[in-house]
């Protein structure tokens, strides 16, 4: 039986009401013991979501960047008005 299975633990984890949740007949078929044929798409698809996951932290990182230069841009825009001023 495969360690999600109803009949191994004798409660309930969160895990598999997430499994259950996504597709019933997935999470059934697991835990009667049966195996995912599609390897090479399951593969390929945590591949993708890897790069994706990828992209999306560094999106964030340019985008703090461009938050940080923005304000740096901001005080010496002020810096030069506050010194002409003088």
């Amino acid at each position: 039986m495969p360690e999600s299975s109803p009949t191994s633990e004798p409660f309930v984890r969160a895990t598999d009401i997430g499994r259950w949740a996504y597709c019933r007949r997935a999470w059934w078929l697991a835990a009667q013991g049966h195996e995912n044929r599609n390897r090479a798409e399951l593969a390929a698809g945590t591949a993708a979501h890897e790069r994706h996951g990828r992209r999306v932290a560094a999106s964030l990182r340019l985008h703090r960047l461009a938050v940080t230069l923005f304000g740096l841009g901001l005080v010496l825009l002020l810096a030069t008005l506050l010194i002409g001023r003088s």
